[in-house]
C-alpha cells in the first residue's frame, strides 16, 4: 500500500515540477515561448529544402487550376507546406525526432498534391486518422486540424454522425509540425462508436481564446462542410488546458452543443492564479471588468442549456477549476455531475472514462434541445449575446452583469425577466416555434426588470402560418425622459452603438479579418515614430509566435475603400506618419495632434505620449480601426494560460519614457472603455 501512495505522490510531484509554478511570476525575466529550436543539420536542412521546394511546386501548379473541387481541397496539402516551412525559417524544431516528422509530413504533402492533380484525393474518403486544413478568414492562413472518422462513418454521407470537439492540453513545443504528426498517429483519450471526433489546433497555446477561439469555430464549421454531422449531437470536451477551452465554450455557446466534458483545467483567471500559481494579484480596474469576457462562472447558468460532465482527479491541483464552478452553480440550483477519479493526479483513469463514456453516450442519445420553451442566460459582453431563439441586442453597460429569464409558453403571457438588457430579439425560424400558432395569434409579452421590478406588458405580433415567430423590443424614453420597452420593427438604430461584434475591448479586433497599415511618412516625434515601429516588428512576430499566423501588412497608401469595408485596419504611427490614420484622426473622441493627446478634460504630451485605442471605422461603422496595437496580452502571460486574457480595454494613453516589456506597451498612464454610444465616459 505505501508503494501505490508513494508512486502516486512521486506522479503528483513530477507533474507539477513541468507545470507552470512560481518560477514563472517574476514578470522582469520571463522565458522564451516557444522556446529557440535545435540546431538542424546542414544535411537535414538541405533535403528538407529540396522536398519543400517540390511540394511548393506542386501547390503552385494545383492553384492555377479552375476546378472547383481542386481548389476547396487544396488546404489538406498546403497545411504540410506551411508546417515545415515555418519550422525550418522559425527554428522551431525542438528535438531531433521533430526532423523526422517533417520528412514524413513533406511526403504526405507530396502523395495528396499528386493525387489531387490526378482528380483522386484518397484521403477524402478515409476513415481513422485524417488531418485537413482550412484558410482562416482571420489573415488568411491555411491552418490544420485533426480528425477520427469512424469506420461506421456513412462515405455517401446519408448519416448524420455526431461529432466531439476535443481540446488539446498545454503543449509549448506544439508547431503546426508537431501538431499533425501527432494528428495522424494518435486517436486521442475519446473515440467514442460511431463518432467523429475533432481536434482543433487552437493555433497553439493560448486555451483557445482570442483566434485560437476563432479556429475552433472555423475547424467546426469546415467539417460540416467535407462530412455529415448531426447539428443537434455536437458536444466540446477536454483536458488540461483543453479542460479550459471546454468550460469556455460550453459556458458562451451553450446553446449549440448536447453536451460539455471539461477535465482539469482553469474555469476563471484570479481565483486559479492564486491557488495554482501561488502569484500575487493587483490588477487595474479595468483588467478586473475584462477578467469577464472568459471568466466562466460569470456564464455559469448558460449550462442549463448544456449538459455538463465535469472531471477532476482526487489530487489533481486543477481539480480547483471544477471545485469552484460547482460552488457557483450550487447558488444557481443547479448541481453539477462532477467525476472525481480516486488517488489521481493530473490524469484521467479508467474507471471515471467508462463512467463518462456512459454519460456522454446517453446525452448524445437525447441530442440537443434546440428550442426550449424557456431559457435563462447570463454574460457581461454583447461579443456573447445570444441563446437559441433570444439574441440580446443592446446593454445597459459593458463588463456588467446581463441576466435574462424567458417564457415564451407561460400561456396566456410570455415572460421576459430582465437586468441590463436595453434591447432583444425573439426569433424562431420557419417551423421551429414550439407552440400552437392558431391559439398563439396574438401574443402578450410581460416585461420585468430586475433591479426595478417594474412590470410592463407589450402585445407582439403572433407567430406566422409558417411556424415561424419573430419580434424585437426596445427600450425608449417617453415624453418625460422614463425609459419604457416598446415593439420596434428593429432593434438597432442609425446611431453608433455598441452592438455584437462591434463592442470591443481591442483584442477584439483580431477575432476577425484584420490587416496592419505600416505609416510611409515621417512620425512629428521621433519617440512616438521610433516606438510605433518597435511595436508593429513585435506584432508581426508574436502574431506568427502565439497565434500561429501570418499577419497581413500594407502600406497606408495602398489601403482602398474594399480593404475598409472587409477588414479591421490597425494603423501603425501618427497622423503625421500614417495618411489613413490622418483621414478618420478628427472623427474619433481621443484627439491627437503634433502637441498633444486631449481625452475629455485631460490632456498629455505628444512628444512623450501615444494613444491606443479600438473604435468603429469612420469609413466603415461596421469594421473596426485599431491605433498602435496587436492583441494586448504580452509574454508574461504565455507562461500560463489563465493569463492570456486582455490586458488594455477600448483606449489607453502610454507613456513611451517607460519602455516597453513583458506586460505593458510602456507606462499605462490613462485608460477606460467608451460607453455604449462609443462616447468618452
Amino acid at each position: 500500500m505505501r508503494n501505490i501512495v508513494s508512486a502516486t505522490l512521486l506522479l503528483f510531484l513530477s507533474t507539477f515540477a513541468l507545470a507552470d509554478g512560481e518560477r514563472d511570476n517574476n514578470a522582469q525575466t520571463v522565458r522564451r515561448v516557444p522556446a529557440e529550436g535545435i540546431n538542424v543539420p546542414e544535411d537535414r536542412e538541405t533535403a528538407l529544402r529540396n522536398g519543400l521546394s517540390t511540394l511548393q511546386h506542386s501547390i503552385g501548379e494545383l492553384q492555377k487550376s479552375k476546378d472547383a473541387t481542386t481548389r476547396k481541397l487544396l488546404p489538406d496539402v498546403m497545411i504540410f507546406e506551411r508546417a515545415v516551412r515555418c519550422a525550418l525559417d522559425y527554428n522551431e524544431f525542438f528535438a531531433p525526432k521533430d526532423i523526422n516528422k517533417a520528412d514524413e509530413l513533406l511526403q504526405e504533402g507530396i502523395n495528396r498534391a499528386t493525387q489531387l492533380a490526378a482528380g483522386e484525393p484518397k484521403w477524402i474518403t478515409q476513415r481513422g486518422l485524417v488531418v485537413r486544413g482550412f484558410v482562416s478568414q482571420i489573415d488568411n492562413t491555411v491552418q490544420p486540424y485533426g480528425l477520427v472518422v469512424p469506420d461506421s462513418y456513412a462515405l455517401d454521407h446519408s448519416i448524420p454522425t455526431r461529432c466531439d470537439l476535443w481540446f488539446h492540453g498545454r503543449g509549448e513545443t506544439s508547431s503546426e509540425v508537431n501538431f499533425i504528426w501527432e494528428r495522424m498517429k494518435n486517436a486521442g483519450q475519446y473515440t467514442p462508436e460511431h463518432t467523429i471526433v475533432l481536434h482543433p489546433y487552437g493555433r497553439y497555446c493560448n486555451a483557445f481564446k482570442f483566434a485560437g477561439e476563432v479556429d475552433v469555430l472555423e475547424a467546426l464549421e469546415d467539417v460540416k462542410t467535407k462530412y455529415r454531422i448531426d447539428e443537434d449531437r455536437v458536444s466540446v470536451r477536454g483536458f488540461s488546458m483543453g479542460g479550459a477551452g471546454c468550460w469556455q465554450f460550453a459556458t458562451h455557446y451553450s446553446d449549440r452543443f448536447f453536451a460539455a466534458n471539461p477535465g482539469a483545467g482553469f474555469s476563471e483567471t484570479p481565483e486559479f492564479l492564486k491557488f495554482f500559481q501561488n502569484e500575487t494579484l493587483n490588477p487595474t480596474p479595468w483588467e478586473v471588468k475584462l477578467w469577464t469576457m472568459y471568466d466562466c462562472d460569470k456564464y455559469a447558468i448558460n449550462l442549463a442549456h448544456c449538459p455538463t460532465i465535469a472531471y477532476s482527479g482526487e489530487i489533481d491541483k486543477q481539480k480547483q477549476a471544477a471545485d469552484l464552478m460547482e460552488t457557483v452553480l450550487e447558488n444557481r440550483n443547479i448541481r453539477l455531475k462532477h467525476i472525481i477519479g480516486a488517488g489521481m493526479a493530473h490524469k484521467i483513469d479508467d474507471v471515471s472514462k467508462g463512467i463518462i463514456d456512459e454519460g456522454m453516450a446517453a446525452l448524445a442519445k437525447r441530442g440537443r434541445n434546440s428550442t426550449p420553451t424557456s431559457l435563462n442566460f447570463e454574460t457581461h459582453t454583447l461579443k456573447y449575446n445570444r441563446m437559441h431563439w433570444l439574441t440580446v441586442d443592446a446593454i445597459g453597460e459593458h463588463w456588467q452583469p446581463v441576466q435574462v429569464k424567458a417564457e415564451i409558453l407561460n400561456r396566456p403571457v410570455s415572460r421576459f425577466t430582465l437586468q441590463n438588457v436595453t434591447a432583444l430579439t425573439v426569433d424562431f425560424p420557419a417551423g421551429t416555434y414550439p407552440g400552437n400558432i392558431v391559439s398563439s395569434a396574438i401574443k402578450n409579452v410581460q416585461v420585468t426588470d430586475f433591479a426595478e421590478s417594474q412590470v410592463q406588458t407589450l402585445q407582439v405580433p403572433g407567430p406566422t402560418s409558417d411556424g415561424a415567430w419573430k419580434f424585437s423590443l426596445k427600450q425608449v424614453a417617453d415624453e418625460n425622459g422614463r425609459q419604457t420597452w416598446t415593439v420596434v420593427d428593429s432593434p438597432t438604430s442609425d446611431k453608433l452603438a455598441k452592438r455584437h461584434n462591434l463592442q470591443g475591448p481591442i483584442d477584439d479586433a483580431f477575432m476577425d479579418s484584420f490587416v496592419f497599415v505600416r505609416p510611409t511618412g515621417t512620425a512629428a516625434n521621433e519617440a512616438v515614430g521610433t516606438w510605433s515601429a518597435a511595436e508593429l516588428d513585435r506584432a508581426i512576430e508574436h502574431w506568427r509566435r502565439h497565434f500561429r499566423g501570418d499577419a497581413r501588412v500594407i502600406n497606408d497608401v495602398d489601403v482602398t475603400d474594399e480593404l475598409a469595408q472587409t477588414a479591421n485596419l490597425v494603423l501603425w504611427g501618427d497622423p503625421s506618419s500614417n495618411s489613413v490614420m490622418a483621414k478618420i484622426a478628427d472623427q474619433l473622441p481621443i484627439q491627437w495632434t503634433t502637441d498633444k493627446i486631449t481625452v475629455g478634460e485631460k490632456s498629455y504630451d505628444a512628444k512623450t505620449h501615444a494613444p491606443i485605442l479600438i473604435y468603429p471605422n469612420p469609413m466603415n461603422a461596421n469594421r473596426y480601426v485599431v491605433f498602435n496595437s496587436s492583441f494586448t496580452f504580452r509574454d508574461y502571460a504565455y507562461l500560463n494560460n489563465a493569463r492570456q486574457v486582455s490586458m488594455l480595454p477600448d483606449w489607453a494613453i502610454v507613456d513611451l519614457t517607460t519602455p516597453a516589456g513583458n506586460v505593458w506597451p510602456g507606462k499605462i498612464v490613462h485608460a477606460d472603455f467608451f460607453d455604449e454610444a462609443w462616447m468618452l465616459k
